[in-house]
């Protein structure tokens, strides 16, 4: 079986899935944006604040490719923003099964507003919460779209969307097993 990247905006509930995932699969769980925390002993936002956007971009790059490597297959909840680069796109499809959470802005807005997390989420435009929340998901859905081999609606229960990802892996599991044991 390969690793599982999850991807989607701030509040879609990477981190909460990802966990419960890996839970129910018996598997790793990491999560590239506290992995950079311990890391680095810095928050998003300090290194933001040290680094600028382009700097924690890099590091973000480099978090995805350093829990990437191995072979034990792991759950990965992403940064929201880890599709803006082509090569993170490229190595999450390449080493595993990419999920797009998906929700629609009003959701995200309201589980930002409702759990701040400033530290771990802070803001990226300036701009009031839905408005940036909104402006976020138009610029980057094309781009969890495109990376993603299966979309999550991510406003039902966890329990619901833990299982759409494990139907969704079934077949894969399968697949993988079959080719096992014709090698």
């Amino acid at each position: 079986m390969t690793a599982i990247f999850l991807v989607g905006a701030r509040a879609s509930g990477k981190t909460t899935v990802g966990r419960r995932l890996a839970e129910e699969l018996g598997r790793p769980f990491v999560d590239t944006d506290l992995y950079m925390k311990e890391a680095l002993g810095l928050t998003v936002a300090d290194i933001v604040e040290r680094e600028g956007w382009a700097g924690f971009r890099r590091w973000e790059s480099e978090a995805l490719r350093a829990v990437s490597v191995g072979t034990r297959p792991q759950v990965v909840a992403t940064g929201g923003g880890m599709v803006l680069a082509e090569t993170n796109r490229a190595l999450m499809r390449e080493r595993g099964l990419v999920f797009y959470l998906a929700a629609p802005a009003e959701a995200l807005a309201a589980r930002l507003a409702a759990d701040p997390q400033a530290a771990q989420r802070p803001n990226l435009t300036g701009q009031s919460l839905i408005e940036e929340v909104a402006q976020i998901l138009k610029e980057r859905e094309p781009l969890y779209q495109a990376v993603a081999h299966h979309q999550i609606e991510a406003t039902t229960d966890l329990e619901q969307v833990i299982a759409a990802i494990v139907e969704k892996i079934k077949p894969e599991a399968q697949h993988n097993l079959k080719g096992n044991l014709n090698e």
